[in-house]
């Protein structure tokens, strides 16, 4: 099923990242690996903020219904709604003692959707993705989606009084700000003078005032009127009355009068004040400190609905593609929004890969120098991915540390709501709920950017049904009315306490609190990376399966160390879903031992803090050519291994039982 916002596959350090053989430049990776090349790769400069965000992601349609009809492509009158007051204290303290410590309320904005209410009517289904509606084709900027409230009248003062509640339990909020397209309907009437298109002149396809591109006669498509894939549909003609003579370009910068079903049809694109037909360059654009009266529409436009919300106590914006918006703006409106909160908070969705981007560099890296805190590791996320469902292998995550200062303020995710759930049978090799394990653990554990957990992942919720428009393709629909089968049994009817999990929910739920609370420790918020896959690659202990050759599959293992307070980790992880690995053992070189600060160790304790209760001691002197030898490492497990110098009683006990 076609998902409003499908991006493509990132191809990111596929030319160099196999490591499974020694040859050409891979070669020259793992000889070098631990005294030049993967010195730089290991050392990462500490990034200045106040904490490392743990973000959980909520949508509010889902997260408190508990209706069981879930009929596809039902009402909500059918299937029920979440509300804004179902974030109960009950709910929200559950979270806060999971390590939250930002909520992303998705979905939150007012958009497009088939239901209506007084003073409201429902959206053409010509333009709608499902009966609720994409909550990414914004109707009203300045406005809620009155799904959500008890009252709608009252919507906006139901959201406020869910902000105060969150903060109450020590929350961050943060919310969708979506730059770069809105709903065919957009017209706001909280603040009807910054409704977007008014004034804009439609006989011209590009004026840098203009707020939308206007398709002109001779563009593809077969000229007016606008004609819309969904024809023949329930309700759908092909025709929106309101571009009856005109039309305008889609979200995704399709110039056709007649979009398809695989385009954003539902949305049109907005116009920063660049063509973006003519190219990438967009070093016309103003500069940062320029005064609003000075700026494209579209500019000023958005600093106000920026400047809105955090009025209202927002504390940050989770922004919807990012990469097709000029980095000129980023550049001037996070500078606007840091003035008036130093500490707002701005994580990108974007994808280096897509040819739409608006920069011939590499578009995280330029988001980031832009002004976000955090991009989207799509590059990390794939590859681990892949280790499932293509040809990839553990190994194949050591170049994405070359990254500069990308790799620690990289927003990392083992789900969200783009992607397929990892308990879905349609993904992740159908292996259920336990890969989320490992997954989760090498992704959570990498670098000190902020993570993100997103709601039903902690209990496995499987996306397994039909929701409607979603088409149950593996994930929970955002599109339709209904709820999670799964996570409702968290919801309990509204006690927020997991009565109805299954004693295996139950442990990978209490297993991710431990994840979280366990990388929250500082050599994880604040410490640096060091590889050790190309130091084990050919070592035959190190995980292989089979007549594998050479090593690094199925595991990934890498230190973690904190300078300060010198607190060091081990992180190693079984990928497979299967294999059982018996006798593994991790080489650790002298060089890596440089790196832990005990070279002169010797002897090193490692204890699992991640509920094996394992540990032992190592003779340092053998770490190298024998290694820690691990106890055995159960299918979708990892280990997080705390090291710690150890006294000479623990090394007398100790020393040859874990190297042997």
């Amino acid at each position: 099923m076609v998902h409003a916002r499908t991006r493509a596959t990132s191809v990111i350090f596929r030319a160099s990242s196999n490591l499974r053989d020694s040859s050409g430049d891979n070669a020259d990776l793992a000889k070098h690996g631990f005294s030049g090349l993967l010195r730089s790769m290991s050392i990462h400069r500490r990034v200045d903020r106040a904490s490392r965000p743990v973000i959980y992601q909520l949508m509010v349609r889902t997260f408190g219904n508990t209706c069981v009809t879930r009929k596809p492509h039902g009402s909500l009158a059918e299937n029920g709604c979440g509300k804004f007051a179902d974030l109960t204290s009950a709910a929200l303290k559950s979270l806060h003692q999971m390590g939250i410590t930002h909520l992303w309320l998705t979905g939150v904005l007012e958009h497009a959707s088939g239901t209506a209410y007084p003073q409201r009517p429902a959206d053409d289904p010509d333009i709608l993705k499902g009966l609720a509606g994409s909550p990414y084709a914004i109707r009203d900027y300045f406005d809620v989606c009155p799904d959500y409230a008890l009252d709608p009248d009252r919507r906006l003062v139901e959201f406020t009084d869910l902000l105060g509640r969150c903060k109450s339990h020590g929350f961050k909020v943060l919310m969708d700000f979506v730059p770069n397209h809105v709903a065919r309907s957009y017209a706001s009437d909280v603040r009807p003078e910054l409704t977007f298109g008014v004034d804009d002149d439609r006989d011209q396809f590009f004026a840098r005032d203009n707020h939308f591109f206007y398709l002109q006669g001779g563009h593809p498509g077969g000229g007016p009127p606008l004609r819309l894939p969904r024809a023949g549909q329930p309700g759908c003609d092909g025709h929106l009355a309101s571009e009856s003579d005109f039309g305008r370009v889609t979200g995704n910068n399709v110039v056709s009068w007649a979009p398809t079903i695989h385009d954003w049809y539902e949305t049109v694109k907005l116009n920063y004040g660049h063509d973006f037909t003519t190219g990438r360059n967009t070093s016309h654009l103003p500069g940062p400190a320029t005064a609003p009266a000075d700026v494209p529409r579209t500019w000023s436009a958005m600093d106000e609905i920026l400047r809105y919300w955090q009025a209202m106590g927002v504390d940050g914006f989770r922004v919807d593609m990012a990469h097709l918006v000029p980095m000129e703006f980023w550049r001037w409106v996070l500078k606007r929004c840091r003035a008036r909160d130093p500490q707002v908070f701005f994580a990108a969705e974007a994808y280096d890969n897509d040819p739409a981007k608006l920069t011939d560099g590499h578009v995280l890296d330029a988001l980031l120098t832009a002004g976000f805190d955090a991009v989207y590791d799509d590059p990390s996320y794939d590859v681990i991915k892949g280790i499932y469902q293509s040809v990839k292998w553990a190994n194949d995550l050591d170049p994405l540390a070359f990254t500069g200062k990308r790799f620690h303020k990289s927003l990392r995710y083992a789900e969200n709501h783009d992607e397929l759930r990892l308990a879905s049978p349609l993904a992740w090799g159908g292996h259920g709920m336990q890969v989320g394990k490992p997954v989760s653990a090498v992704l959570f554990a990498m670098g000190r950017g902020p993570v993100m957990l997103y709601h039903g992942q902690e209990v496995g919720e499987p996306a397994a049904e039909s929701a409607g428009f979603g088409g149950g393709d593996g994930r929970s629909s955002i599109f339709d009315y209904g709820s999670m089968p799964e996570f409702t049994k968290w919801v309990n009817g509204g006690l927020f306490d997991g009565g109805q999990l299954s004693e295996d929910q139950q442990a990978l739920r209490a297993w991710y609190a431990m994840l979280i609370k366990t990388t929250q420790a500082r050599a994880f918020t604040d410490g640096e990376f060091y590889g050790l896959n190309h130091a084990n690659l050919h070592n035959p202990a190190f995980g292989r399966v089979g007549d594998e050759s050479p090593s690094g599959h199925w595991i990934y293992a890498f230190l973690r160390r904190e300078s300060k307070t010198g607190q060091a980790f081990l992180v190693i992880a079984n990928f497979h879903h299967a294999q059982l690995l018996c006798g593994v053992k991790v080489q650790i070189p002298l060089d890596a031992r440089r790196f832990l600060g005990r070279a002169g160790d010797s002897a090193l304790k490692f204890s699992d803090r991640l509920g094996t209760g394992w540990s032992d001691v190592a003779e340092c002197d053998l770490l190298a050519s024998v290694g820690l030898c691990l106890p055995e490492l159960a299918p979708c497990s990892a280990m997080m291994l705390e090291i710690t110098p150890c006294s000479g009683m623990e090394q007398q006990d100790g020393i040859g039982r874990e190297v042997v």
